[in-house]
Protein backbone atom coordinates (compact mmCIF):
# COMPACT_ATOMS: atom_id res chain seq x y z
CA UNK A 1 0.00 0.00 0.00
CA UNK A 2 2.66 2.43 0.82
CA UNK A 3 4.25 1.84 -2.68
CA UNK A 4 1.07 2.87 -4.20
CA UNK A 5 0.41 6.11 -2.22
CA UNK A 6 4.22 7.54 -2.13
CA UNK A 7 3.55 9.32 -5.20
CA UNK A 8 0.98 10.71 -3.53
CA UNK A 9 2.35 12.25 -0.43
CA UNK A 10 2.89 15.46 -1.05
CA UNK A 11 -1.08 15.52 -2.24
CA UNK A 12 -2.10 13.44 0.71
CA UNK A 13 0.20 15.91 3.05
CA UNK A 14 -1.98 18.99 1.07
CA UNK A 15 -5.29 17.56 1.78
CA UNK A 16 -4.42 16.92 5.28
CA UNK A 17 -3.36 20.21 6.52
CA UNK A 18 -6.87 21.24 4.33
CA UNK A 19 -8.69 19.08 6.81
CA UNK A 20 -6.84 20.49 9.91
CA UNK A 21 -7.73 23.96 9.21
CA UNK A 22 -11.61 22.72 8.32
CA UNK A 23 -12.18 20.71 11.13
CA UNK A 24 -10.92 23.89 13.40
CA UNK A 25 -13.12 26.26 11.55
CA UNK A 26 -16.34 24.72 11.65
CA UNK A 27 -16.06 24.00 15.58
CA UNK A 28 -14.50 27.45 16.51
CA UNK A 29 -17.14 29.78 14.61
CA UNK A 30 -20.12 28.24 15.56
CA UNK A 31 -19.14 28.23 19.66
CA UNK A 32 -17.57 31.86 18.82
CA UNK A 33 -20.98 33.11 17.68
CA UNK A 34 -22.60 31.19 20.57
CA UNK A 35 -19.82 33.39 22.89
CA UNK A 36 -20.76 36.69 21.28
CA UNK A 37 -24.53 36.04 22.52
CA UNK A 38 -26.03 35.71 18.79
CA UNK A 39 -29.32 33.57 18.50
CA UNK A 40 -29.44 29.91 17.51
CA UNK A 41 -31.03 31.41 14.73
CA UNK A 42 -28.43 33.77 13.67
CA UNK A 43 -26.08 31.26 13.47
CA UNK A 44 -28.23 29.01 11.53
CA UNK A 45 -28.34 31.85 8.98
CA UNK A 46 -24.82 31.80 8.92
CA UNK A 47 -24.74 28.53 8.94
CA UNK A 48 -26.68 28.39 5.94
CA UNK A 49 -25.12 30.85 3.27
CA UNK A 50 -22.02 28.69 4.22
CA UNK A 51 -23.81 25.66 2.80
CA UNK A 52 -25.33 27.68 -0.06
CA UNK A 53 -21.69 28.60 -1.41
CA UNK A 54 -20.35 25.08 -0.43
CA UNK A 55 -23.04 23.81 -3.28
CA UNK A 56 -22.32 26.68 -5.94
CA UNK A 57 -18.37 25.83 -5.39
CA UNK A 58 -19.48 22.09 -6.99
CA UNK A 59 -20.97 24.23 -9.91
CA UNK A 60 -18.49 27.13 -10.74
CA UNK A 61 -15.12 25.18 -9.59
CA UNK A 62 -14.76 23.12 -12.82
CA UNK A 63 -15.46 26.77 -15.03
CA UNK A 64 -12.51 28.04 -12.99
CA UNK A 65 -10.08 25.54 -13.80
CA UNK A 66 -10.47 25.37 -16.99
CA UNK A 67 -9.82 28.91 -17.72
CA UNK A 68 -6.35 29.11 -15.45
CA UNK A 69 -5.30 25.74 -14.60
CA UNK A 70 -5.57 23.39 -11.34
CA UNK A 71 -2.42 25.32 -9.46
CA UNK A 72 -3.63 28.76 -9.76
CA UNK A 73 -7.06 28.01 -9.03
CA UNK A 74 -6.35 25.79 -5.90
CA UNK A 75 -3.70 29.04 -5.06
CA UNK A 76 -6.14 31.15 -5.12
CA UNK A 77 -8.74 29.13 -3.34
CA UNK A 78 -6.55 28.13 -0.11
CA UNK A 79 -5.20 32.19 0.13
CA UNK A 80 -9.17 33.19 0.07
CA UNK A 81 -9.54 30.12 2.73
CA UNK A 82 -7.29 31.47 4.64
CA UNK A 83 -8.12 35.64 4.59
CA UNK A 84 -11.90 34.14 5.58
CA UNK A 85 -10.87 32.94 8.78
CA UNK A 86 -9.00 35.81 9.68
CA UNK A 87 -11.49 37.85 8.73
CA UNK A 88 -13.66 36.09 11.12
CA UNK A 89 -11.19 37.33 13.95
CA UNK A 90 -11.14 41.10 12.68
CA UNK A 91 -15.08 41.66 11.92
CA UNK A 92 -17.59 40.59 14.56
CA UNK A 93 -20.69 40.84 13.00
CA UNK A 94 -22.99 38.55 12.30
CA UNK A 95 -23.71 39.41 8.85
CA UNK A 96 -20.16 39.79 7.96
CA UNK A 97 -19.43 36.57 9.15
CA UNK A 98 -22.31 34.94 7.03
CA UNK A 99 -19.93 36.73 3.88
CA UNK A 100 -16.86 35.46 5.00
CA UNK A 101 -18.50 31.66 6.17
CA UNK A 102 -20.03 32.08 2.03
CA UNK A 103 -16.23 32.54 1.18
CA UNK A 104 -15.24 29.30 3.18
CA UNK A 105 -17.69 26.94 1.42
CA UNK A 106 -17.50 28.43 -1.65
CA UNK A 107 -13.42 27.96 -1.97
CA UNK A 108 -13.18 24.93 -0.11
CA UNK A 109 -15.14 22.66 -2.11
CA UNK A 110 -13.10 24.06 -4.92
CA UNK A 111 -10.14 22.70 -2.82
CA UNK A 112 -11.48 18.93 -2.50
CA UNK A 113 -12.64 19.20 -6.19
CA UNK A 114 -9.02 20.03 -6.81
CA UNK A 115 -6.71 17.43 -5.30
CA UNK A 116 -9.48 14.96 -5.98
CA UNK A 117 -9.15 15.15 -9.42
CA UNK A 118 -5.07 14.72 -9.22
CA UNK A 119 -6.01 11.51 -7.03
CA UNK A 120 -8.52 10.26 -9.91
CA UNK A 121 -5.56 10.27 -12.13
CA UNK A 122 -4.04 7.55 -10.32
CA UNK A 123 -6.83 5.59 -9.51
CA UNK A 124 -7.17 2.03 -11.71
CA UNK A 125 -8.43 -1.01 -10.49
CA UNK A 126 -5.48 -2.34 -9.00
CA UNK A 127 -4.93 0.64 -6.66
CA UNK A 128 -8.52 1.87 -6.26
CA UNK A 129 -8.83 0.64 -2.90
CA UNK A 130 -5.26 1.82 -1.46
CA UNK A 131 -6.11 5.41 -2.95
CA UNK A 132 -9.87 5.89 -1.76
CA UNK A 133 -8.47 4.38 1.82
CA UNK A 134 -5.52 6.49 1.98
CA UNK A 135 -7.70 9.55 1.14
CA UNK A 136 -10.54 8.72 3.75
CA UNK A 137 -7.70 7.97 6.58
CA UNK A 138 -6.10 11.55 5.80
CA UNK A 139 -9.36 13.27 5.53
CA UNK A 140 -10.62 11.64 8.61
CA UNK A 141 -7.37 12.24 10.41
CA UNK A 142 -7.15 15.72 9.70
CA UNK A 143 -10.54 17.07 10.47
CA UNK A 144 -9.91 14.96 14.12
CA UNK A 145 -6.34 16.78 14.46
CA UNK A 146 -8.36 20.41 13.81
CA UNK A 147 -11.17 19.82 16.27
CA UNK A 148 -8.41 18.72 19.02
CA UNK A 149 -6.38 22.06 18.36
CA UNK A 150 -10.16 23.96 20.14
CA UNK A 151 -8.69 23.11 23.72
CA UNK A 152 -5.59 24.70 23.19
CA UNK A 153 -7.14 27.96 22.52
CA UNK A 154 -9.67 30.63 23.79
CA UNK A 155 -12.74 30.99 21.29
CA UNK A 156 -12.95 34.64 22.16
CA UNK A 157 -9.45 35.55 21.22
CA UNK A 158 -7.90 35.46 17.37
CA UNK A 159 -5.55 32.77 17.90
CA UNK A 160 -7.61 29.59 16.67
CA UNK A 161 -8.69 31.50 13.55
CA UNK A 162 -5.02 32.37 12.81
CA UNK A 163 -3.83 29.11 13.34
CA UNK A 164 -6.96 27.65 10.79
CA UNK A 165 -5.69 30.31 8.48
CA UNK A 166 -2.03 29.12 8.88
CA UNK A 167 -3.25 25.32 8.13
CA UNK A 168 -5.10 26.51 5.23
CA UNK A 169 -2.03 28.57 3.69
CA UNK A 170 0.21 25.13 4.26
CA UNK A 171 -2.22 23.43 2.33
CA UNK A 172 -0.64 25.24 -1.02
CA UNK A 173 2.90 24.21 -0.54
CA UNK A 174 3.25 20.73 -1.02
CA UNK A 175 0.43 20.40 -3.82
CA UNK A 176 2.02 23.67 -5.91
CA UNK A 177 5.03 21.48 -5.41
CA UNK A 178 4.08 18.34 -6.36
CA UNK A 179 5.46 16.65 -9.21
CA UNK A 180 2.24 14.78 -9.92
CA UNK A 181 0.97 15.42 -13.76
CA UNK A 182 -1.88 17.63 -14.27
CA UNK A 183 -5.20 15.86 -14.26
CA UNK A 184 -7.66 16.28 -16.85
CA UNK A 185 -9.88 19.38 -16.63
CA UNK A 186 -12.60 18.69 -13.98
CA UNK A 187 -15.96 17.65 -15.38
CA UNK A 188 -18.84 19.35 -14.77
CA UNK A 189 -21.47 18.94 -12.09
CA UNK A 190 -24.87 18.81 -14.28
CA UNK A 191 -27.75 17.68 -12.27
CA UNK A 192 -31.08 15.99 -14.22
CA UNK A 193 -33.27 16.24 -10.69
CA UNK A 194 -36.30 15.17 -11.97
CA UNK A 195 -34.60 12.21 -14.30
CA UNK A 196 -32.52 11.02 -11.16
CA UNK A 197 -35.93 11.47 -9.05
CA UNK A 198 -37.97 9.51 -11.59
CA UNK A 199 -34.54 6.54 -11.51
CA UNK A 200 -34.58 6.54 -7.73
CA UNK A 201 -36.51 8.45 -5.57
CA UNK A 202 -35.41 7.17 -2.47
CA UNK A 203 -31.71 7.91 -2.96
CA UNK A 204 -32.95 11.76 -4.48
CA UNK A 205 -34.70 12.51 -1.09
CA UNK A 206 -32.42 10.27 1.14
CA UNK A 207 -29.77 12.57 -0.02
CA UNK A 208 -31.60 15.54 0.60
CA UNK A 209 -32.80 14.51 4.11
CA UNK A 210 -28.55 13.46 4.82
CA UNK A 211 -27.95 17.11 4.17
CA UNK A 212 -30.08 18.53 6.62
CA UNK A 213 -29.63 16.13 8.74
CA UNK A 214 -25.58 16.53 8.69
CA UNK A 215 -26.19 20.62 7.96
CA UNK A 216 -27.67 20.58 11.17
CA UNK A 217 -25.15 18.26 13.21
CA UNK A 218 -22.25 20.32 11.78
CA UNK A 219 -23.14 23.87 12.68
CA UNK A 220 -24.96 22.75 16.08
CA UNK A 221 -23.04 19.90 16.69
CA UNK A 222 -20.52 22.16 18.58
CA UNK A 223 -23.51 24.19 20.76
CA UNK A 224 -24.95 21.16 21.87
CA UNK A 225 -21.88 20.14 23.42
CA UNK A 226 -21.06 23.89 25.11
CA UNK A 227 -25.11 23.79 26.48
CA UNK A 228 -24.67 20.66 28.21
CA UNK A 229 -21.10 21.38 29.88
CA UNK A 230 -18.84 19.92 27.78
CA UNK A 231 -15.12 20.95 28.02
CA UNK A 232 -13.65 21.84 24.98
CA UNK A 233 -12.13 18.70 24.88
CA UNK A 234 -15.34 16.99 25.36
CA UNK A 235 -16.51 18.60 22.17
CA UNK A 236 -13.64 17.75 19.72
CA UNK A 237 -13.91 14.15 21.46
CA UNK A 238 -17.71 14.14 20.71
CA UNK A 239 -17.55 15.12 17.18
CA UNK A 240 -14.10 12.44 16.59
CA UNK A 241 -16.02 9.80 18.19
CA UNK A 242 -18.99 10.45 15.60
CA UNK A 243 -16.91 10.60 12.72
CA UNK A 244 -15.31 7.01 14.08
CA UNK A 245 -18.85 5.69 14.23
CA UNK A 246 -19.48 6.35 11.00
CA UNK A 247 -16.85 4.95 9.42
CA UNK A 248 -16.86 1.67 11.44
CA UNK A 249 -20.45 0.85 11.10
CA UNK A 250 -20.03 2.27 6.83
CA UNK A 251 -18.64 -1.51 6.25
CA UNK A 252 -21.19 -3.39 8.10
CA UNK A 253 -23.87 -1.44 7.01
CA UNK A 254 -22.81 -1.35 3.51
CA UNK A 255 -22.07 -5.42 3.53
CA UNK A 256 -26.03 -5.82 4.57
CA UNK A 257 -27.41 -3.61 2.12
CA UNK A 258 -25.49 -5.64 -0.78
CA UNK A 259 -27.74 -8.83 0.32
CA UNK A 260 -30.91 -7.69 0.75
CA UNK A 261 -32.87 -4.32 -0.69
CA UNK A 262 -31.02 -1.32 0.39
CA UNK A 263 -33.81 0.66 1.74
CA UNK A 264 -34.56 -1.80 3.81
CA UNK A 265 -31.20 -0.60 5.11
CA UNK A 266 -32.02 2.74 4.76
CA UNK A 267 -35.48 2.08 6.81
CA UNK A 268 -33.07 0.35 9.51
CA UNK A 269 -30.85 3.43 9.85
CA UNK A 270 -33.66 5.58 9.94
CA UNK A 271 -35.06 3.60 12.95
CA UNK A 272 -31.77 3.61 14.53
CA UNK A 273 -31.38 7.61 14.04
CA UNK A 274 -34.74 8.07 15.61
CA UNK A 275 -34.06 5.82 18.28
CA UNK A 276 -30.93 7.23 19.41
CA UNK A 277 -32.25 10.79 19.37
CA UNK A 278 -35.08 9.96 21.89
CA UNK A 279 -32.94 8.17 24.29
CA UNK A 280 -30.33 11.92 23.89
CA UNK A 281 -33.88 13.47 25.05
CA UNK A 282 -35.14 11.33 27.50
CA UNK A 283 -32.20 10.20 29.05
CA UNK A 284 -30.59 13.83 29.02
CA UNK A 285 -27.23 12.78 29.49
CA UNK A 286 -24.91 15.20 31.48
CA UNK A 287 -21.74 12.96 31.83
CA UNK A 288 -19.55 13.27 29.27
CA UNK A 289 -18.39 9.52 28.72
CA UNK A 290 -22.78 9.29 28.27
CA UNK A 291 -22.32 11.88 25.60
CA UNK A 292 -19.78 10.63 23.94
CA UNK A 293 -20.82 7.21 23.19
CA UNK A 294 -24.48 8.54 22.28
CA UNK A 295 -22.69 10.49 19.88
CA UNK A 296 -20.61 7.46 18.87
CA UNK A 297 -23.81 5.96 18.41
CA UNK A 298 -25.37 8.43 16.00
CA UNK A 299 -22.59 8.43 13.73
CA UNK A 300 -23.13 5.10 13.09
CA UNK A 301 -26.09 5.85 11.10
CA UNK A 302 -25.33 10.12 10.39
CA UNK A 303 -22.26 9.30 8.03
CA UNK A 304 -23.81 5.91 6.39
CA UNK A 305 -26.91 6.95 5.07
CA UNK A 306 -25.26 9.36 2.27
CA UNK A 307 -23.27 6.30 1.28
CA UNK A 308 -26.11 4.30 1.01
CA UNK A 309 -28.03 6.83 -1.27
CA UNK A 310 -25.58 6.50 -3.64
CA UNK A 311 -24.88 3.25 -3.41
CA UNK A 312 -28.57 2.92 -3.99
CA UNK A 313 -28.58 5.46 -6.96
CA UNK A 314 -25.83 3.48 -8.74
CA UNK A 315 -27.90 0.44 -8.84
CA UNK A 316 -30.38 2.31 -10.84
CA UNK A 317 -27.51 3.47 -13.25
CA UNK A 318 -25.15 2.65 -15.78
CA UNK A 319 -21.94 3.11 -15.78
CA UNK A 320 -21.84 5.95 -17.65
CA UNK A 321 -24.25 7.68 -15.98
CA UNK A 322 -22.13 7.59 -12.35
CA UNK A 323 -20.74 10.99 -12.80
CA UNK A 324 -24.17 12.70 -13.23
CA UNK A 325 -25.69 10.72 -10.69
CA UNK A 326 -22.99 11.26 -8.00
CA UNK A 327 -22.97 14.85 -9.24
CA UNK A 328 -27.19 15.05 -9.07
CA UNK A 329 -26.82 13.37 -5.70
CA UNK A 330 -24.15 16.02 -4.02
CA UNK A 331 -26.16 19.32 -5.04
CA UNK A 332 -29.30 17.59 -4.01
CA UNK A 333 -27.33 16.86 -0.59
CA UNK A 334 -25.92 20.73 -0.30
CA UNK A 335 -29.71 21.44 -0.51
CA UNK A 336 -30.28 19.86 2.25
CA UNK A 337 -27.37 21.02 4.38
CA UNK A 338 -28.62 24.75 3.60
CA UNK A 339 -31.94 23.39 5.80
CA UNK A 340 -30.66 22.05 8.52
CA UNK A 341 -28.89 24.44 10.41
CA UNK A 342 -32.41 26.20 10.01
CA UNK A 343 -34.05 23.53 11.65
CA UNK A 344 -31.96 23.05 14.31
CA UNK A 345 -31.42 26.35 15.11
CA UNK A 346 -35.10 26.89 15.53
CA UNK A 347 -35.97 24.11 17.30
CA UNK A 348 -32.86 24.96 19.97
CA UNK A 349 -33.85 28.00 20.19
CA UNK A 350 -37.47 27.05 21.61
CA UNK A 351 -36.52 23.72 23.45
CA UNK A 352 -33.03 24.29 24.41
CA UNK A 353 -30.25 21.63 23.67
CA UNK A 354 -33.10 18.96 23.21
CA UNK A 355 -33.95 20.48 20.32
CA UNK A 356 -31.10 19.71 18.66
CA UNK A 357 -32.08 15.81 19.02
CA UNK A 358 -35.45 16.07 18.49
CA UNK A 359 -34.69 17.83 14.95
CA UNK A 360 -32.10 14.66 13.82
CA UNK A 361 -34.64 12.22 15.20
CA UNK A 362 -37.75 13.77 12.99
CA UNK A 363 -35.65 13.90 9.92
CA UNK A 364 -34.43 10.34 10.40
CA UNK A 365 -38.36 9.48 11.06
CA UNK A 366 -39.11 10.77 7.50
CA UNK A 367 -35.38 9.05 6.37
CA UNK A 368 -37.00 5.73 7.42
CA UNK A 369 -40.65 5.78 6.87
CA UNK A 370 -39.87 7.24 2.84
CA UNK A 371 -37.13 4.34 2.18
CA UNK A 372 -39.93 1.61 3.61
CA UNK A 373 -42.71 3.45 1.55
CA UNK A 374 -40.61 3.46 -2.05
CA UNK A 375 -39.44 -0.49 -0.77
CA UNK A 376 -43.22 -1.27 -0.91
CA UNK A 377 -44.08 0.14 -4.27
CA UNK A 378 -41.33 -1.17 -6.48
CA UNK A 379 -39.44 -4.60 -6.42
CA UNK A 380 -36.07 -4.83 -5.38
CA UNK A 381 -33.00 -6.08 -7.60
CA UNK A 382 -31.09 -9.06 -7.83
CA UNK A 383 -28.03 -8.85 -5.76
CA UNK A 384 -26.04 -9.79 -9.01
CA UNK A 385 -27.37 -6.19 -10.74
CA UNK A 386 -26.31 -3.99 -7.79
CA UNK A 387 -23.41 -1.80 -7.87
CA UNK A 388 -21.06 -2.62 -4.99
CA UNK A 389 -21.71 -0.44 -1.78
CA UNK A 390 -18.46 1.91 -1.45
CA UNK A 391 -17.45 3.25 1.57
CA UNK A 392 -17.72 7.25 1.60
CA UNK A 393 -15.07 9.66 3.77
CA UNK A 394 -16.94 10.90 7.01
CA UNK A 395 -17.17 14.08 5.94
CA UNK A 396 -19.16 13.44 2.68
CA UNK A 397 -17.90 16.31 0.42
CA UNK A 398 -16.57 14.26 -2.43
CA UNK A 399 -16.33 15.63 -5.78
CA UNK A 400 -18.97 13.24 -8.36
CA UNK A 401 -15.78 12.30 -9.88
CA UNK A 402 -14.24 10.69 -6.85
CA UNK A 403 -17.61 8.44 -6.37
CA UNK A 404 -18.11 7.73 -9.24
CA UNK A 405 -14.51 6.72 -9.55
CA UNK A 406 -14.10 4.69 -6.95
CA UNK A 407 -16.90 2.30 -8.05
CA UNK A 408 -15.73 -0.53 -10.03
CA UNK A 409 -18.49 -1.00 -12.39
CA UNK A 410 -16.88 2.40 -13.49
CA UNK A 411 -14.71 -0.09 -15.80
CA UNK A 412 -17.22 -1.96 -16.57
CA UNK A 413 -20.50 -1.71 -19.15
CA UNK A 414 -23.67 -2.48 -16.84
CA UNK A 415 -27.67 -2.93 -18.11
CA UNK A 416 -29.27 0.11 -16.63
CA UNK A 417 -31.97 -1.59 -14.54
CA UNK A 418 -35.45 -1.07 -13.63
CA UNK A 419 -36.55 2.26 -11.92
CA UNK A 420 -37.23 1.65 -7.81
Amino acid sequence: MLREIRPLGALLLGTFLMMVGTGLGNVVVPLRAAAEGWSQTTIAWIGTCYALAFTAGCLLTPLFVRRVGHIRVFAVLQTTLAASMLLHAMVTDPVAWAVFRAMGGLTLVGGYMVVESWLNERVANTNRGAVFAAYMIVSMSGVAAGQFILPLGDVKSANLFMIAALAFGAALIPVALSVAPAPQPLAEVRINALGLFRKSPAAVVGSLLAGVIFGNWMYFGPLYGRAVGLSSTGIAAMLTAAMVGGMLFQVPFGKLSDRVDRRYVMALAGAIGVAISVAMVMLAPTRPVSIILGTFALGSVLFTIYALNVAHANDQASSDEFVQVSGGLLIVYGIGTMVGPQLGGRLMDGFGPNGFFMAIGGVYAVYGLYALWRSWCTESLPPELRSDFRVVPALPAATPETLATMDARTEEEAVPPPTS
